[in-house]
């Protein structure tokens, strides 16, 4: 039997590049709304630039992994006819999500209030760097400039050293999961009260908004950002919390009573020491005897040790060790599935389940305009209409990359 999807019946207009706007577009896809990309008629940004330069046969693996459940519509909005087109598919759509620069989207008449012109209804998701006007309105919103600014990259790692970001695009999927969330609050709304309605999301806000508690500890608690001489994971926690190295890898080491973690390393100073006197206190000090005694024996000696104590540890993967691991195997983690250019695609699936209506993958990312012609002809555009704009440029199909 055919489940069906949360978002079915719900079309999104997916103007997005790079990651935040397509990855959260994406989310919407994979909970069943129809997800139409609209791009440029040479194809999205994203299709061009491949992270580790894994380039894929047709479609880079970048692009891949963020435009999976939705079809490709590729329109010249700079041409009169282009944008008719798109005004014709908004009147049909319940979101329309976009991440320009501030003052793009006016430019180009696919601002809110040209929008809510077409579709009163219409819930508009804009995502910008920094807010829609305002000092840095103009500055560029990227990942690794946004994490410099949040100030989390001085709440770890040793004195002095310097500022290490996070090992993953934070700023950029923590603001498409922002928007993810706006979007799904505003349709709440809408169905509630029949009311579209304009949603801003902005990177440094979704990251800043993060730290809740680390900068609430900040600004209500007054406790500033004290880095350790050694590495402590967190300038906000107590020792012993960090990595540490053993005689074959590493390990993950959080919380423990420093008196009972003496005695099962062999660490006799640590006798009568308690985690919340000793552990803010003695923080260096505790982090260096303990790795000093970690580094004698290899991984699996102390998981099995400290952590059948009760000790708070673990390891320290790879990303192959996580495709592995037993337990991500049996959450169903990752998803499999057969793409016509691509072959076989595994790759994260879905960090949410529904016992009614489960998200699903009901086709990979598209090619260039893969659906130009097919989504014409829903909004009404006759076969010669279409070939029209096709010959005139302000429309592609399936363009292949070279």
């Amino acid at each position: 039997m055919t489940t069906s999807s949360v978002l079915a019946g719900y079309r999104v207009v997916d103007c997005s590049i790079a990651m935040a706007g397509p990855f959260a577009a994406q989310r919407l896809g994979d909970l069943g709304a129809d997800v139409v990309k609209v791009e440029p008629t040479t194809g999205e940004w994203q299709r061009h630039a491949s992270a580790g330069g894994a380039t894929g046969n047709e479609i880079n693996v970048s692009f891949l992994s963020l435009n999976r459940n939705k079809r490709s519509l590729a329109l010249d909005l700079k041409q009169q006819e282009g944008k008719a087109a798109l005004y014709e598919l908004v009147r049909t759509a319940d979101v329309f999500l976009q991440n320009y620069r501030p003052g793009v989207a006016a430019r180009l008449g696919v601002d809110y209030e040209s929008l809510k012109a077409v579709n009163p209804s219409i819930v508009y998701v804009s995502i910008s760097g920094y807010g829609e006007d305002g000092p840095y309105r103009d500055r560029p919103g990227q990942d690794l400039l946004v994490q410099a600014m949040s100030g989390a990259m001085l709440s770890a790692g040793r004195e002095g050293d310097e500022p290490s970001p996070a090992g993953q695009y934070l700023a950029d999927a923590v603001t498409a999961s922002t928007a993810f969330e706006g979007v799904l609050a505003a349709l709440l709304h809408r169905e509630r009260t029949g009311e579209g309605q304009l949603v801003t999301v902005n990177m440094l806000d979704a990251v800043t908004t993060l730290q809740m508690q680390e900068l609430s500890v900040f600004t209500v608690g007054r406790k500033p950002q004290q880095r350790s001489r050694e590495a402590l994971a967190h300038v906000y926690i107590r020792a012993p919390y960090g990595v540490f190295k053993t005689a074959d890898g590493y390990v993950a080491l959080a919380f423990a009573e420093p008196d009972l973690l003496g005695e099962l390393i062999g660490e006799p100073s640590f006798a009568g020491w308690k985690a919340e006197e000793h552990g803010w206190t003695h923080r260096d000090e505790l982090h260096e005897r303990i790795a000093a005694r970690l580094a004698l024996e290899p991984t699996a000696h102390w998981l099995d040790l400290l952590g059948g104590a009760g000790i708070w540890i673990g390891p320290v993967y790879s990303y192959q060790d996580l495709v592995d691991d037993p337990q991500i195997a049996h959450n169903g983690t990752f998803v499999e599935y057969d793409h016509p250019t691509e072959g076989r695609v595994k790759t994260p699936g879905f960090p949410y389940a529904f016992s009614a209506t489960p998200p699903r993958i009901d086709r990979g990312a598209p090619l260039t305009g893969e659906h130009t012609r097919e989504l014409l002809g829903e909004l009404g555009y006759s076969a010669e209409q279409v070939a029209d704009l096709l010959e005139r440029g302000a429309a592609s199909d399936r363009m292949l990359r070279r």
